[in-house]
């Protein structure tokens, strides 16, 4: 009630759909070959072996965090649900060499907008492996994810997970 007096006076989707952010195979996320992803630790998600090396935007929010190494960035959607897209495995020690990043802290985004390049002979010459997560890490916060069957996907076209915020 009160937030129908003194909110935006719109309702937040609690649903939202996660595109691929990368080009590239589906990686069940029990397959990437990192346990801090694999086992969950930081949330519910994905992986993808990129075939290209650029990044875009897997939902319609917020940047909400590019890191100083470049290697990873997160995106807050209107209803919560927070999303990390790292790219590569140990790319964090890379110190930003082999990356681009296209847009700042703070900046909206829609599904499809470019988020960062990178260099993905680099990145697979250089780093533990370039098998990219995907991860919600407010996965507590859901009450349910859905992730779809996906093999090769495409990336802002290919749906791969559908949230329901709580």
């Amino acid at each position: 009630m009160f937030k129908k007096l003194f909110g935006k006076g719109k309702e937040v989707d609690k649903n939202i759909e996660i595109y691929a952010p990368i080009t590239g195979k589906y990686v069940n996320i029990e397959e990437i070959p990192d346990p801090v992803f694999a086992q969950k630790m930081m949330g519910e998600g994905f992986g993808i072996n990129p075939t290209e090396g650029e990044v875009v935007s897997p939902i319609e929010g917020k940047v909400d965090n590019v890191f100083p190494t470049k290697h990873a960035i997160g995106l807050k959607a209107d209803n919560g649900l927070e999303l990390l897209v790292h790219i590569g495995l140990d790319t964090v020690q890379l110190d930003g060499e082999g990356f681009e990043i296209l847009v700042n802290s703070g900046d909206t985004v829609q599904v499809g907008d470019p988020l960062l390049k990178f260099d993905l002979e680099f990145i697979r010459n250089n780093a533990k492996d370039v098998i990219s997560p995907v991860i919600i890490t407010n996965s507590d916060q859901t009450e349910s994810i859905y992730i779809n069957d996906a093999q090769a996907v495409i990336k802002g076209e290919t749906k791969i997970v559908d949230v329901t915020m709580s």
